[in-house]
């Protein structure tokens, strides 16, 4: 295959006349760059000459690294990463104070990937964290204080900070999938009592020998208790019946076609 042409180790090459073809504008008057599910590897060079763009989605990419460059896109309020291949985000990452949604969701994003300079996106409302590798996650995160929705699902978490919990305007946080104790759930207790779902009453004489003397016996160690509960002593009384529940169960389509 000729060099250059097709996919190939370094996925889909894009050029500015591709990029400016992505190019949305939404009914709120923003642009967006709309390359998703493009087999890009490696962060497009071109999109520099777009870095005045308010939206870019690359998500459903290959990409594995985002750029030292990323900080020229000062007018960025919405970012999509999601499901790429991204272990660490440059420190950059941090000048982009206009920054209000970043998914990063399903990626291989690590404790140590996450730079410090993540906490400088002071007007974050929407951060997406979640399908990553992370053990745990900075106690720093407590300081993006306008965070509303925060995705923290199927991570390695052990525990959420309390400057993460207490964040003021948090109105969504989705933790599921981590090993928290605090989310452990408890054991249902266990009930000694058994409860009867349905009562069968059945005659004696359609009762094999052996299912009759366990009915017997049920029925013989119910009247022992019933001696020993004070309780009216007026009671029906059918004395050609038993009620052998789970044994007759078992048994009731052979009793029912003789």
């Amino acid at each position: 295959m000729p060099k250059g042409k097709g996919k190939g180790p370094q996925g889909k090459r894009i050029t500015l006349k591709v990029a400016k073809n992505s190019m949305r504008v939404l009914f709120n008057g923003r642009r967006r760059l709309e390359l998703s599910k493009m087999g890009i590897a490696v962060f497009p060079k071109c999109l520099l000459e777009l870095a005045d763009v308010e939206e870019i989605d690359l998500s459903r990419n290959l990409l594995r690294k985002i750029p030292s460059t990323i900080e020229k896109f000062q007018n960025l309020i919405w970012l999509d990463l999601h499901s790429n291949q991204i272990d660490e985000l440059p420190p950059e990452i941090g000048t982009l104070r206009s920054l209000t949604f970043l998914n990063l969701c399903n990626n291989k994003l690590t404790t140590k990937g996450l730079p410090e300079e993540l906490t400088l996106l002071r007007n974050l409302r929407t951060l997406n964290l979640g399908l990553n590798c992370l053990e745990s996650i900075p106690t720093t995160l407590g300081s993006l204080k306008e965070l509303i929705e925060l995705g923290l699902f199927d991570n390695s978490l052990t525990i959420i900070p309390k400057s993460v919990k207490k964040l003021p305007k948090i109105e969504r946080m989705n933790v599921k999938r981590n090993p928290l104790p605090e989310f452990a759930k408890e054991e249902e207790p266990i009930d000694t009592i058994k409860r009867i779902e349905s009562l069968y009453l059945v005659e004696k004489k359609d009762l094999c020998n052996s299912c009759l003397q366990t009915c017997q016996g049920e029925r013989d160690e119910l009247h022992r208790l019933e001696d020993m509960t004070p309780g009216p002593s007026e009671k029906p009384n059918f004395t050609s019946l038993t009620t052998p529940n789970s044994t007759a169960i078992d048994n009731q389509e052979e009793w029912r076609m003789k």
